[in-house]
């Protein structure tokens, strides 16, 4: 669950969908109720254990934790989506297919009628088309971001739909991490006061939104997981490790800095040293492929008689994911990428099967 949230476009949910603790998850976000409040308000220590799933929680999100450190620090899946994008989205992408087949066997009804795939249907039609929505501008009022924590967790919670992907879409993803990564800093008090809405709306659509599953999962089991296994379908399309990626770029910080600065040669000896005239921005930058880089912005001096009197703006740019096209498994078009994506989807398929063997064994 840890790694799947660090790549937009995957679900935590879809990682406990696959493992078989999906509506142990539910039962233990459940537990959070507000008889377990009134007992934390009284300091009742041993009530409060004894209506929490803690052990669960516990391993749970010990298990989130070491996984998010470990593939951001140690083996940086955030990196490698940019740098090898096949082999982490094919790696998902056998994932979720392997997935699909066996939660189908789990989850199916004793006779197959064409009604029961209406809900499989269903589930797909709005996992595609929650996947292929656009991002927009949007508010950043306090009202707004509360409303964006509160949609960004119930995706979370959901099979196949991502809340990262979702925060994109709501263009919350950089406000986001921009307040976040202001914790520490001068403006750690703003930033505290700018999260303290989303927090709010995270908490508040967890409570809301895991107990109308569960009662769902309660009332009509079959048709609930049939429709959470339509979302992993529906979600396919943006996990499909040949795309045509479009990215957007935000530049992050600017430092202005003179010609002689080791930054500044260092990106200058990466391009020709042409200028556009227009724009007093020197050209021909290629762009790397990583979620975050440097380059040349405006030169503050441009009339200087001499390049070393030269000051110019470094730019640090970030970069996000926003929509993707599907391409068509050629290799004779994709050259080494497409084995790339083929050793992904194995290695995904393989692991799936061996999720499902510790399932029956363990």
């Amino acid at each position: 669950m840890g790694s799947a949230d660090i790549v937009p476009g995957v679900s935590g949910g879809t990682m406990a969908l696959i493992t078989g603790i999906y509506e142990r998850l539910i039962d233990a976000i459940k537990s959070v109720n507000t008889q377990l409040l009134g007992h934390l308000l009284r300091f009742r220590i041993a009530s409060i254990f004894s209506i929490l799933h803690w052990k669960f929680l516990l391993l749970l999100f010990t298990g989130i934790g070491t996984a998010i450190i470990f593939f951001t620090r140690i083996v940086p899946l955030q990196v490698y989506m940019f740098t090898h994008p096949e082999i982490v989205y094919g790696l998902f992408f056998g994932l979720i297919v392997g997935s699909i087949v066996l939660l189908v066997q789990d989850a199916a009804p004793p006779a197959w009628k064409p009604v029961h795939f209406l809900p499989l249907l269903i589930g797909a039609a709005i996992g595609f088309w929650i996947v292929t929505l656009v991002p927009t501008e949007t508010s950043e009022s306090p009202a707004f971001v509360f409303l964006s924590g509160a949609i960004a967790i119930c995706a979370m919670i959901l099979p196949g739909i991502s809340g990262s992907y979702l925060l994109l879409i709501l263009n919350k993803y950089d406000y986001i991490l921009q307040q976040l990564g202001n914790l520490g800093s001068v403006e750690t008090v703003e930033a505290i006061l700018n999260l303290t809405p989303f927090a709010l709306g995270a908490l508040t659509g967890l409570a809301l939104f895991t107990r109308f599953i569960s009662w769902l999962l309660q009332r009509n089991y079959t048709t609930t997981m049939l429709v959470l296994i339509g979302f992993l379908i529906g979600s396919l399309y943006v996990i499909w490790p040949f795309q045509e990626r479009e990215f957007k770029e935000t530049v992050r910080e600017t430092q202005v800095l003179p010609y002689s600065d080791p930054i500044v040669q260092a990106l200058l000896a990466e391009k020709p040293s042409a200028t556009d005239q227009s724009t007093n921005q020197p050209t021909g930058q290629n762009i790397p492929s990583t979620p975050e880089y440097q380059r040349i912005g405006r030169i503050v001096n441009p009339s200087a008689s001499f390049d070393e009197l030269k000051i110019f703006e470094v730019e640090t740019v970030s970069r996000k994911l926003i929509s993707s096209t599907p391409l068509p498994p050629a290799p004779s078009k994709l050259g080494s990428t497409f084995w790339d994506g083929i050793m992904g989807m194995g290695a995904g398929l393989g692991l799936i099967f061996l999720i499902a063997y510790l399932r029956r064994n363990v």
